[in-house]
């Protein structure tokens, strides 16, 4: 048993659950330092139903914190549910039916690019084939120009939402994490002045990064000040905190929700803070927010 998770066991610091590949076979599992417990191995030992991936797990709203326990508790001391996780590749945490980002939701991002505050939410979709994983390489298409990273809060529907309350909204959260917004900034601009939406610019294969790993929301309040921090080959570009979003959790999941149906497994992602910058190939990336970690991806060109 790895030396991290302690007498004390699981509750001693955030469930981290991650969808992984080991000799090419992907599972669910929960990360503990640097020790990854195999959650589907456990599942299948003890006669739970199959935990094949997370988007299943989130879809059958099963991704419940008390399963993931029972099953820890039940086979910790079973070494073949054990990995070192640097035996291990990262696969893409979800195949979400939804993207659902937000625009200038931090005042001073929106005032870097001479916009106004937004007094109403601004939505807007990334494709689900843009999705890539930790350590996965974003490619960039040179012909395209200027490709900028965002970093963002992201949030995981647990359950089916439709007209949530804001006081209701820790509820239908399965988790938190991290999603890299990446922009074609060039293309962007010219549909905005073209009065396009920025679907394209936002949607290429690649651009969107999401993990390393998804932390169960009863570790982290949806209204909780987190640092939020990008650097790129070890320079800090962004350093905020989600104290200054415009529309806080609860807020985004009660406005969205209102108009548009949520179902398990959609992502939320809430915007960037100020400190926007273009990438090139050969860029290394690190995204980072506390209690979640650091989601790090190279720049590669096509």
């Amino acid at each position: 048993m790895d030396d991290a998770v302690g007498e004390e066991g699981v509750g001693r610091r955030p469930m981290k659950i991650g969808y992984f590949s080991s000799k090419g076979a992907g599972f669910v599992g929960a990360v503990f330092g640097e020790r990854v417990f195999n959650l589907s191995k456990a599942a299948s030992r003890t006669g739970k139903p199959v935990l094949s991936d997370l988007t299943s797990l989130l879809r059958q709203e099963r991704f419940d914190s008390a399963l993931f326990a029972e099953l820890y508790n039940r086979e910790k001391d079973r070494q073949e549910c054990w990995h070192r996780l640097e035996d291990l590749s990262f696969l893409p945490l979800l195949r979400p039916g939804k993207i659902i980002c937000l625009g200038l939701n931090y005042a001073e991002h929106a005032r870097e690019g001479n916009r106004p505050v937004p007094e109403e939410p601004i939505y807007f979709e990334k494709a689900v084939t843009s999705i890539i994983a930790h350590d996965q390489p974003v490619v960039y298409p040179p012909h395209l120009g200027r490709i900028d990273p965002e970093i963002e809060l992201a949030f995981v529907i647990g359950k089916r939402a439709r007209a949530v309350k804001e006081a209701e909204a820790r509820a239908y959260i399965a988790g938190y994490t991290i999603l890299n917004d990446m922009t074609a900034r060039d293309l962007q601009q010219k549909d905005i002045g073209n009065r396009n939406p920025w679907y394209r610019s936002k949607s290429l294969d690649t651009f969107c990064p999401v993990g390393p790993w998804i932390v169960t929301a009863d570790e982290i309040g949806p209204q909780e000040a987190l640092m939020i921090k990008l650097c790129v080959n070890g320079k800090v570009r962004q350093n905020s905190s989600t104290r200054y979003l415009v529309f806080n959790v609860p807020t985004l999941l009660c406005r969205i929700s209102e108009l548009i149906t949520l179902e398990p497994g959609d992502i939320i992602s809430t915007g960037t803070p100020e400190g926007i910058a273009p990438i090139y190939p050969g860029d290394v990336m690190e995204a980072e927010i506390e209690k979640i970690g650091i989601l790090r991806n190279i720049v590669r060109e096509l």
